[in-house]
């Protein structure tokens, strides 16, 4: 097993307010994530506030391929949003994202941490890496738009 992660930061100008109701609802972020094609809800799971099935297409060179991983909101606070997502093989993905106002909107820190299997662990840091760098990039114009 390997763990690797990656964090970014995003400014809008958007309020706190704003920037939780879109970073907490998974369905929002579904329809802006580069790799989501579909998010199913579930029961939630013991200990999570919401669980999801989410569907991700892929890419291994030209070949397509779809995968489904369950996802639990674990904590949602003004502040903060703690998820976990969980995909065979053994694969784990934690994100922690903080909000924080601003004089102009809001700043939000998003850590990720992946652990993998040692041989699918590149593979999966540098294509999460790169569709959350897109997701970022996105959730700004949404919150942007709004304001």
């Amino acid at each position: 097993m390997r763990t690797g992660g990656w964090s970014y930061d995003i400014d809008a100008r958007a309020t706190p307010a704003a920037a939780l109701a879109l970073l907490s609802d998974i369905h929002q972020q579904g329809e802006l994530h580069p790799l989501i094609v579909e998010v199913k809800d579930l029961p939630p799971a013991e200990g999570a506030l919401r669980s999801y099935a989410i569907t991700d297409v892929l890419k291994l060179g030209p070949i397509p391929f779809r995968i489904t991983y369950y996802a639990d909101t674990l904590s949602v606070s003004d502040t903060e949003i703690v998820t976990v997502a969980r995909q065979k093989p053994r694969t784990t993905v934690r994100n922690r994202t903080t909000i924080t106002p601003t004089g102009t909107g809001v700043h939000i820190h998003v850590d990720v941490e992946l652990t993998a299997p040692t041989l699918l662990s590149p593979y999966a840091v540098k294509e999460g890496r790169a569709a959350h760098l897109a997701l970022a990039e996105r959730i700004k114009r949404v919150l942007e738009s709004q304001g």
